[in-house]
């Protein structure tokens, strides 16, 4: 009996292992995605990094890659969010994003869903990273 509870708990440790570890490592981006990044960064400088933007700012999505979104709050204030790991389909731009957060603002670590538009089935699942503020550099008039 002894042995039979042993192999009860080794079977799925042995298939957990099996699996291998999963390579979160981001493809690199395509031409057509560094145009676009470019595009929308162009002009602007990184600032340090926060946890949250409000809800009120983001609104306009811009999907890059798998790993990349874009919150544009305006023509001079856009927010970069690198994905904490890669999430499938997200550039392709077909699905709903879905949130899930607490209260008025997106924060680091947020689960975001693809659900198809037609079916409703859900597809990758993500969790937010940091916000990186990218602004336009004031001019002088």
């Amino acid at each position: 009996m002894h042995i039979l509870k042993l192999a009860a708990f080794a079977l799925p440790l042995t298939l957990v292992a099996a699996c291998g570890a999963v390579d979160s490592t981001p493809a690199p981006l395509t031409e057509k995605q560094s145009a676009l990044l470019t595009k929308e960064l162009n002009g602007k400088v990184a600032g340090a990094s926060i946890n949250c933007i409000s809800d009120y700012n983001a609104n306009n999505i811009i999907r890059v890659s798998d790993n990349i979104l874009l919150y544009r709050v305006s023509s001079r204030l856009v927010y970069r969010n690198n994905l904490r790991s890669t999430c499938s389909g997200l550039a392709r731009d077909n699905d709903i994003i879905v949130s899930e957060q607490f209260g008025g603002q997106k924060c680091r670590g947020d689960i975001i869903r693809l659900m198809d538009r037609i079916s409703g089935m859900t597809g990758g699942v993500c969790s937010l990273g940091q916000f990186t503020p990218y602004r336009a550099e004031k001019t002088a008039n």
